[in-house]
């Protein structure tokens, strides 16, 4: 990977996460931590960010909890991803193995399957999706083991790997950072997208949950195909060009209202 692919894949981490982590770098690009940390000073040089002890961070933000950083996510386009979340709920049926996604899109429709009188049950990669959902006795809720990383509500990595071959999922509720009709679904951790692709090859159908933010846009690893979507809802009309693209090849497009 050449200097400029690192350096815009930190930037995408950096605007997402808020920090970055001179170890984690090293084990995702697979290169040495002072090649990382050369690429972090010459970046703090050209203004991109501020170092830290161990890592970088974006200027003018301040390392962030856990908690904080996964609320600040869930707080960009929140009423948008409301509605997207509503939408996604009419394809659960009772009696159904769905499976859910750490992202902050999911998690809205999780806030509304907490109050199900369906009897599921729901698998999940997010922390805070599995802790609203165990409150309700209706549901049983399977967490996938894995690692939990700094500023990530998610479980990452394949040790969950093996428990997902081993149960039918019906739906997969799934986002991402970036969508396009080239690449599919692509998001910026490998961690993340690691466990995806295993999502997205175990289940039945899967349903796209994306704002209007993440279309036409693209990031570093691709999880989902656009043959591999059968359903993609999101809140704004989409350009010609797409909606062309989701009828020529039978994905079911819906604008949540």
């Amino acid at each position: 990977m050449f200097a400029d692919q690192r350096r815009k894949l930190i930037i995408e981490m950096l605007t997402e996460k808020g920090t970055v982590n001179v170890n984690d770098l090293t084990d995702l690009l697979k290169i040495s931590a002072a090649t990382i940390r050369s690429d972090l000073n010459q970046m703090e040089k050209q203004g991109l960010l501020i170092r830290t002890h161990g890592g970088a961070m974006l200027k003018g933000d301040e390392p962030d909890p856990i908690d904080k950083t996964y609320e600040n996510r869930g707080k960009k386009f929140h009423a948008e991803k409301q509605r997207i979340g509503y939408s996604a709920l009419k394809y659960i049926q009772q009696g159904q193995c769905i499976l859910l996604d750490a992202s902050t899109t999911c998690f809205e429709l999780a806030k509304y399957l907490s109050e199900t009188k369906m009897r599921l049950t729901v698998v999940t990669s997010g922390i805070a999706t599995a802790a609203l959902l165990k409150e309700n006795p209706n549901l049983t809720v399977i967490i996938i083991g894995g690692i939990v990383r700094h500023s990530s509500n998610s479980v990452e990595g394949l040790l969950g790997e093996e428990l997902l071959r081993k149960i039918n999922i019906d739906l997969l509720f799934t986002s991402a950072y970036a969508f396009n009709t080239r690449d599919g679904l692509s998001d910026f951790s490998f961690y993340e997208v690691e466990l995806k692709r295993t999502m997205v090859s175990v289940a039945n159908k899967v349903i796209v949950l994306l704002d209007h933010s993440k279309i036409d846009k693209s990031s570093s690893a691709t999880f989902a195909r656009p043959n591999e979507i059968d359903t993609f809802i999101t809140d704004q009309q989409v350009t010609e060009e797409i909606r062309n693209y989701f009828a020529d090849n039978q994905i079911n497009l819906e604008i949540a209202e």
